[in-house]
């Protein structure tokens, strides 16, 4: 099994709905994503998918986000804007938006802070 992993970082607000502590109010964090690919096989020239790719996937997915009100923002103006969800819809846009043949989005790792992080896997 092939594995690889890129990271990117966007900053933006939100506040926790039907919470009741600090979080509840309206704060923003300093995200680091991580997204990573794996696949059995390698292509022609040995790559599983070309880095420069799925960089410009994961950034046009996160730069929507960056510097923005996330309780206003699709689908969190609806769903609660926790980590985790942040982490599953990444991995749903990513994937989305990713033709790899022989390779797919294994996870979302979204850390809100240096010691604080979500992830999302499908199985």
């Amino acid at each position: 099994m092939y594995e690889i992993v890129v990271e990117h970082t966007f900053a933006a607000a939100h506040a926790l709905r039907n919470y009741h502590g600090k979080c509840e109010n309206v704060h923003g964090h300093n995200y680091r994503c991580q997204v990573t690919m794996e696949g059995e096989e390698l292509d022609g020239i040995g790559l599983l998918v070309d880095f420069v790719e799925l960089k410009r996937v994961v950034h046009t997915v996160l730069d929507r986000m960056d510097h923005q009100w996330l309780n206003e923002f699709p689908p969190f103006d609806k769903l609660n804007p926790s980590a985790e969800k942040m982490a599953k819809y990444i991995y749903d846009e990513v994937s989305a938006g990713l033709a790899a043949k022989g390779a797919r989005v294994s996870g979302v790792r979204l850390w809100e802070t240096d010691t604080a992080s979500a992830t999302y896997r499908q199985r």
